[in-house]
């Protein structure tokens, strides 16, 4: 249970965290875009099970690989992706707590 209250509460607290600290005048909207980055979990639908509770999503999905890591890293850095950076980050960060609770490298 600990686990999934980490997991899922880095998914949805997080993020409206962020918008009602950071972004008081878009606070909806950022909370909204930083939700959005949960859609690169559509790479589950590619690999067999779909859904395992059990597998590390980091370096075994392509959208949660090595290379695309890193290009998410990137992101931030210019204003026009920042958000869309930032949202991606927080999801790879709440999959990598879940390998870590997990006990598995990620």
């Amino acid at each position: 249970m600990t686990r999934f209250l980490i997991h899922y509460g880095i998914h949805f607290v997080v993020p409206i965290l962020i918008g009602f600290f950071f972004f008081k005048d878009n606070r909806i909207k950022v909370i909204l875009i930083l939700w959005a980055g949960m859609l690169i979990d559509l790479d589950h639908l590619l690999a067999t099970p779909i859904f395992d509770p059990d597998r590390c999503s980091i370096g075994f999905h392509p959208l949660h690989s090595l290379w695309a890591i890193g290009f998410y890293c990137i992101l931030p850095f210019f204003k026009a992706t920042r958000l869309l950076g930032l949202a991606l980050i927080i999801h790879i960060f709440a999959d990598m707590m879940d390998c870590l609770l997990l006990g598995l490298q990620p």
